[in-house]
């Protein structure tokens, strides 16, 4: 996953709005978002080829999700997958905070991450762009692409606009959040980072859902969370955009 945004106490309703884009090779194999097939209270998409997930909910009031990090050094081949963060988090019952304590000890042996995690109480970000720093998220709407938390990106300056603009509307519908996420305007060079893999993948790169052949954006999500439940949708794509399908499941707390 790519791109979140996040409202966090700043909803009447839910305490915890989140939505977003996960950005990866087509080709990966990856399960659409279910109930975990030996933990049936956590519900979430998985990555069949490194295992763990990059966004999931548990009816234990517990929510993780990963984004990668952009940086110039080459990824290291032989790092665990961000992804089982995720999953280790949501199936744990180690308070948020504690786990991104804990978490840097061991931080390095990961491919660079973004993290999320909320254990219906507190809501951390543990990142290691570029070296690993942890802290509880403070009220507000937030942002976290390929670089640290709230870095200024313009998609995710975009997304996190469209996100403000949802919330002044009472009793919203979820619908215009699944449009801003599917924005595909690529920023102006001018507004590019430089992350090392040069201005025509940064272009590719730069639009809040990517269009390509071989890589792109896989699906969008939303999770809305309350005291009584998290209402989670998910909208899954293939190659070029074409929609492959949708899944919501409302799980009571």
């Amino acid at each position: 996953m790519c791109l979140i945004a996040l409202a966090w106490h700043v909803h009447p309703r839910y305490p915890l709005v989140l939505i977003a884009n996960r950005d990866e090779f087509h080709a990966r194999p990856t399960a659409p978002a279910a109930a975990h097939p030996t933990q049936p209270h956590l519900f979430g998409g998985r990555d069949l080829e490194k295992g763990g997930s990059w966004l999931m909910v548990s009816g234990q009031r517990r929510m993780a999700a990963v984004t990668n990090v952009r940086l110039p050094q080459p990824v290291d081949a032989d790092a665990a997958s961000r992804g089982q963060l995720v999953l280790e988090f949501a199936q744990s019952q180690v308070s948020a905070a504690a786990y991104g304590d804990a978490l840097a000890a061991r931080a390095g042996q990961f491919a660079h991450f973004n993290l999320l995690a909320w254990d219906g109480a507190d809501l951390i970000y543990a990142g290691t762009h570029p070296e690993y720093d942890t802290a509880r998220i403070e009220p507000g709407v937030h942002v976290l692409s390929n670089a640290g938390l709230n870095s200024p990106w313009p998609k995710a300056l975009r997304l996190q606009q469209r996100l403000r603009d949802w919330l002044e509307q009472a009793d919203a519908p979820i619908e215009p959040l699944f449009a801003a996420l599917a924005d595909r305007e690529q920023a102006r060079d001018a507004e590019l980072p430089d992350t090392g893999v040069g201005i025509a993948r940064e272009r590719f790169l730069s639009a809040p859902f990517i269009v390509g052949a071989d890589y792109g954006t896989r699906c969008s999500t939303i999770v809305l969370a309350d005291d009584e439940g998290i209402d989670f949708t998910e909208r899954r794509f293939g190659p070029l955009g074409t929609t492959l399908g949708e899944v919501h499941q409302t799980l009571p707390l």
